[in-house]
């Protein structure tokens, strides 16, 4: 079938348009936000194809997925059909809800014309989705390329925008473990960080924006990855570095409870527990072996993309053939 989905988390799309389906991706001359095409730093089929808002309005569209409220008109506007009623719709949830939580209402609360498809199980808990139908389809992640070898008594992490978010994303900890070995910090928006932190250069080197099989092998020769954030849905990122083989130091905040099995290296709500862990992991390279072998079973097994992409077929399925 033709689905129209936006461009606009690229992990997750990265998987989503790897199924056997054709995915309109629209493009405008800018590549703003709403029209960003096809990813440059991710690995894309051909299925994934660019299409103008113009072609849209001319466009066999089976089914729109949307990721963000404001997608909704947006998509009337280019189809030049109701979204909901003349080409049925699923929104996909990604993030954790802000605000009055667990009172904060989605967007697309008390609706009937779309499914909404929340990404954890833990979204789909805290947020107040009134009568609007929810279900769950957990991450799937393409397997990186590499594996681990933890070469380097250093740390992993991969943080977007790592200042601006600070308590959200567990900047303000990192110092914490930098004092056990130093960090290399990857995503976006990564510069200035150990300035920001008051830590010298080699302790904290940033990584700003590499692309996604470059960051993977820069990361599979870390000894151990950190996932530190509070609040968050669930980092791509994380499950990612499990798959590699990398054993994880993780907060036993929101579903990263659900994601990090014991064995796969630590995980708990005290910080100096963590540390301890880290340090144990630097000090016994076998010990991170096996908790990173750990890691990367339990990534395959529950976040597989042959698993994401049948569940996605299901779901598409059914809401194309309920529409007909």
């Amino acid at each position: 079938m033709n689905v129209l989905v936006w461009h606009v988390h690229g992990s997750w799309a990265t998987s989503f348009v790897h199924g056997r389906h054709r995915y309109l991706v629209p493009v405008t001359p800018d590549r703003g936000a709403y029209g960003l095409g096809r990813a440059r730093t991710y690995p894309w089929p051909d299925s994934a194809v660019e299409v103008s808002p113009d072609a849209l309005a001319r466009a066999d569209v089976d089914v729109v997925v949307l990721q963000r409220p404001e997608e909704f008109d947006l998509a009337c506007e280019w189809l030049g059909r109701r979204v909901g009623r003349d080409v049925p719709a699923i929104y996909v949830e990604h993030n954790t809800p802000k605000g009055d939580v667990p009172d904060t209402r989605h967007p697309m609360a008390d609706r009937d014309d779309l499914l909404l498809v929340h990404v954890t199980g833990f979204n789909e808990l805290f947020w107040d989705s009134g009568t609007t139908r929810t279900t769950v389809v957990e991450h799937g992640v393409v397997a990186p390329k590499v594996e681990w070898t933890g070469e380097l008594d250093r740390l992993a992490v991969v943080i977007n925008e790592p200042v601006r978010r600070w308590r959200v994303t567990g900047t303000d900890l990192l110092p914490r473990f930098a004092a056990v070995a130093p960090l290399d910090v990857f995503g976006m928006g990564v510069s200035g960080l150990a300035d920001r932190l008051g830590l010298p250069a080699d302790r904290v080197v940033t990584h700003d924006d590499v692309p996604q099989e470059l960051m993977h092998a820069e990361l599979g020769r870390r000894r151990a990855y950190l996932h530190l954030c509070r609040w968050t849905s669930l980092g791509l990122s994380l499950i990612e570095a499990m798959a590699i083989g990398m054993p994880v130091v993780a907060l036993a905040t929101t579903e990263a409870v659900v994601a990090v099995p014991p064995d796969a290296g630590a995980i708990s709500t005290r910080v100096g527990e963590l540390v301890g862990a880290t340090r144990r992991l630097l000090e016994d390279p076998e010990a991170a072996r096996r908790a990173g072998a750990a890691a990367r079973r339990a990534a395959r097994e529950r976040y597989g993309l042959d698993r994401f992409l049948a569940d996605w077929d299901r779901l598409l399925e059914e809401e194309v053939c309920a529409s007909r």
